[in-house]
This record gives C-alpha cells, structure tokens and sequence, in this order.
C-alpha cells in the first residue's frame, strides 16, 4: 500500500469512533443521513487519487459547492462587479444568518447563504433553467464527470428552505439581488442537492489547488485569477463563525456543508476532502476538521509554514570558451516568480565582467514568467546592453518544439539562428 493511502486510513482508524457533533435535522432527508459514514480521499497535481473509509458513497453537496459556483459568478462578471453584488469579509456570524451590509443590502461573503444566494443569481443565463444547467456543469467540470440532483433533497430543501427565500426578498428589497427572489432561492436549493462522494469533492479542491486545471482530466475549469480569489475567500470565510480558529489550526483554505462534507485546497500540492455528518455548533463536520488537523499538522501544511525547500532556479553560472571568446553562461528552469527572479538576477550579476562581455541567458528549460518578474528581468537586460554587454536569451526553437516540449540547449544554436537573438547586434 502506498504511504499516503496508508496514512489516510490511519487517520479513519483513530478518528472513526468520535461521536461528538449531531446530524443536521432542520433538513429532513439531512437527518436520514448514517452518523458513523466516513470517508476521506486526497488527489495529487499528478492526479493521483487516494482514499480511505466510505469515499465513494454518496451525498448532497450542500454549502461545499458556494466556492465553485463563486468561481463561476468571477469568471462570468470579473472580480469588480462581482464585488458590487457580494462582498468578501468574514460574518463572524451564523451560515444561515442575516448578514446585509448597512446601506447596499450586499451580502458579507458567497460562503453564507446570503451571500450564496446570490451568487448563483449572477451566473449569466437567460432564466433560471439554463442557470442551473451552467451551475450543474460547472460542478461536473470540477468533479471530472457528470454529476446529478438528489430530488427527495431538493424537494425536502424547498419545503423547508423559508429562512433561505426570506434572504432572498431581503436583498431583492436592498437592491443587491439580481435576480427573483423565489427563483433565485429555489436554484441554490437545487444547487446545494447535487450528488457526490468524497472523491469527488477531492477532485474539486484539487482543480482550485491546481489553479483552475482538473489535475486529473487535465481540463481548465476556471481562470487561474478566479480559483486564487476564491481560495482567498475561502481561508477567511469557509468555515462561518469557526474560520479564525479554522485558518489558525489548520491553515488551508476550506469549505464546509451540512451534509457533512467539508473541501481543503494546499495550492499548487493537492486537494482534500472528507465527510461525516455529525456537525459542531458552528455547522462544521466535527470527523472532518479533526481529521485535516491532524493532516496539516502530518504534512506540515498550513499555509503559513515555510517548509524551507525550493528547487534551485539557477541551474548552471559558468563561463565558456568559444572561437576564442569567453562567453559567461546562466541557466534557470521552473517558473520565475519574484525570488526565483532575484536568484537569477543576482547570478546574472555575479557572472557579469566589469568591461565589455558577452552573457548568454538560457531558459530553454524555465516553464512560465510571471508579469512582474519579467518586466523587472527585462530591464536588467536592457541595462547591460546600454553598458556595451553583448546579451544573447536562449529560449525553445519554435512554437511546434515547444509544444512537444522538446527545447534545444543553447550550446545546440548557432548565433545566426533566430532562436538565440543577440540583444547587442546580430551576434557576429
């Protein structure tokens, strides 16, 4: 067996007997729902999934699908209009409270069902049909296969949901819903009755963790900006009035349902998800925030954890002799953010000759630049051009190399060749 699946079944063994928490039962059908269920799946950016206990049995998604359907409402509006309709500061209150802000009418964040509300109101559709049929495949997107409605839920929701449609016709009277109230109230019933199991909503917090790629049919689900900004919700307003604790133990941006799911992305390593349905007073799976404790403590997870270990950016700082001329030669790989691009412009310093040189740049094997960092690395090249330096970047040969990552070292290029451009003159 493999360590992580291992690790995840130690973590079902030692917590499978607590029984603190009750099964919510303000929901009828919620209450039908087995108190000893529990399941646990982790999934990998290699789209590796892994399992433990009951993670293929399934149940309503209720309050874990707010984040997605964020990132849907930011995909289709941008974050500023977005922001007109729903604001992104935690409650401290209740998932079911009346948190309006004073004046607009605007709910405090999409992860109470305020703020969910309308949400799902701003997904562009052209009536309430066809704006769950976006939401339903937005789901799916994020799951990596076709989900469906659990009816008797739905149907046991909309009876029961009064306090969820007078919400609604409080921010319809405070402007801040676009949509009919009793409409609006009605598709995030059907929302919250979409049926998955554990491994799913691993997949979910993976596709968010991955930036908005499922890591495992390797599909783009949403825009990398859209899944940072709604894991940033996330951290501070995914577990209601229990998030400072929540961001305080654990450390991961997280989102929890009443039907005892509850999703953690760790960004850029995987996703997580776990459900029992016993909840805490907060409405949060008492299992599950035990079992991610202990995972970001095993792991060493929290986001403010500074684990200490990179890769080297800078692969290569030497210099070589050509046709009697002494080239100096830097080589990076990986993406330049903002301290890979120091590395590489403190290594591009140090190999710099006081007088007049030739600097040969290669990053053949760098896989992405980010817009700050490559301004900053083109003015430092643009500077030793002006100082009389002979610059030369060597990146992949052409667009069809590149995309059959096949990039050539520069040692393979002739100067003449237009895939090493020299920055001071043609090369010669």
């Amino acid at each position: 067996m493999d360590p992580v699946t291992e690790s995840l079944n130690d973590i079902h063994r030692r917590l499978g007997g607590l029984r603190d928490g009750k099964v919510a039962d303000y929901i009828p059908e919620l209450a039908r729902a087995d108190p000893d269920d529990f399941g646990l799946a982790l999934v990998s950016m290699g789209g590796h999934v892994y399992r433990a206990g009951k993670a293929d049995s399934p149940f309503t998604i209720q309050s874990v699908s707010k984040p997605f359907v964020y990132a849907l409402a930011l995909g289709d509006l941008g974050p500023r209009e977005t922001l007109r309709h729903v604001g992104v500061e935690p409650s401290g209150n209740a998932f079911n409270a009346i948190s309006l802000e004073p004046g607009t009418g605007r709910p405090a964040n999409p992860m109470i069902n305020a703020g969910a509300i309308a949400t799902t109101a701003l997904v562009r559709a052209d009536g309430p049909a066809e704006r769950f049929a976006r939401v339903l495949a937005c789901l799916s997107a994020f799951a990596g296969r076709p989900l469906d409605v659990d009816e008797d839920v739905y149907a046991s929701e909309a009876a029961t949901g009064d306090r969820n449609r007078a919400l609604a016709y409080l921010m319809r009277s405070a402007g801040s819903l676009r949509a009919d109230p009793a409409e609006a109230a009605d598709t995030y019933f059907r929302q919250c009755a979409v049926r998955v199991t554990v491994s799913d909503l691993a997949v979910m917090a993976a596709t968010l963790a991955d930036g908005g790629r499922n890591p495992v049919t390797g599909v783009r689900v949403v825009a990398e900006p859209d899944a940072v900004r709604t894991l940033a919700v996330m951290a501070t307003c995914g577990m209601y009035d229990g998030a400072g604790q929540w961001l305080l133990d654990v450390g991961l941006p997280a989102k929890s349902g009443v039907s005892g799911g509850l999703i953690a992305a760790s960004p850029g390593r995987f996703g997580v998800a776990v459900h029992s349905p016993p909840l805490d007073a907060s409405g949060n799976p008492v299992r599950a925030v035990a079992a991610l404790g202990e995972m970001s403590g095993r792991f060493g997870l929290h986001i403010m954890h500074n684990s200490g270990l990179r890769a080297a950016t800078v692969t290569g700082v030497e210099r070589v002799e050509r046709e009697g001329r002494s080239i100096g030669v830097v080589t990076a790989q990986g993406t330049l953010e903002f301290t890979e691009t120091e590395a590489l412009l403190y290594a591009l310093r140090d190999l710099t000759p006081p007088a007049a040189g030739r600097l040969v740049l290669d990053l053949t094997a760098v896989s992405g630049v980010l817009p700050g960092p490559a301004t900053a690395l083109s003015a430092v090249l643009a500077d030793l051009v002006r100082r009389g330096h002979r610059v030369a970047v060597a990146t992949r040969l052409t667009f069809e190399e590149a995309a059959e990552g096949q990039p050539r070292t520069w040692e393979e290029f002739d100067t003449r060749e237009a895939a090493l451009t020299w920055a001071g003159g043609d090369g010669a």
